[in-house]
């Protein structure tokens, strides 16, 4: 068996099940996976577009491997992670990038100010005449 055979049997027999979530720039992989002894485990690939200045395609990617011994308490803390925002925050997505009409109440209301601010400074330029002198 020559060596391209050797390891395609091998990424073959390492992979057993495969799920992709696609969200906008990201896609997240699930992958079961076999280790040398014969027993599973998961790995959660993140993968992110990026275009470089030249417009040139490229992809980050971060990788979480998890083992059977830890998806108890993984599957704990994330489901009580999840929880607590949701409850802290809603369903509802407010994020500048993900809604187009997205408006930063805080972003709002110090260009409001700034507003204020100019219109007061114009007013300080003016000279103040009184036409009782003239």
């Amino acid at each position: 068996m020559d060596e391209k055979e050797n390891i395609k049997d091998i990424k073959e027999r390492n992979e057993i099940c495969s799920r992709t979530l696609k969200t906008g720039s990201r896609t997240y992989f699930f992958d079961a996976r076999e280790t040398r002894a014969g027993d599973y485990y998961l790995t959660i690939t993140e993968s992110k577009k990026n275009f470089s200045e030249t417009g040139e395609v490229t992809y980050k990617k971060h990788k979480i491997y998890l083992y059977k011994e830890d998806f108890s308490k993984f599957q704990s803390i994330l489901d009580d992670m999840i929880r607590f925002i949701i409850n802290e925050k809603g369903r509802e997505v407010i994020s500048e990038r993900h809604q187009k009409d997205f408006k930063n109440h805080h972003t709002t209301y110090n260009q409001e100010i700034k507003e204020v601010q100019k219109k007061t400074s114009e007013i300080k330029n003016f000279t103040n005449i009184n036409f009782e002198d003239i």
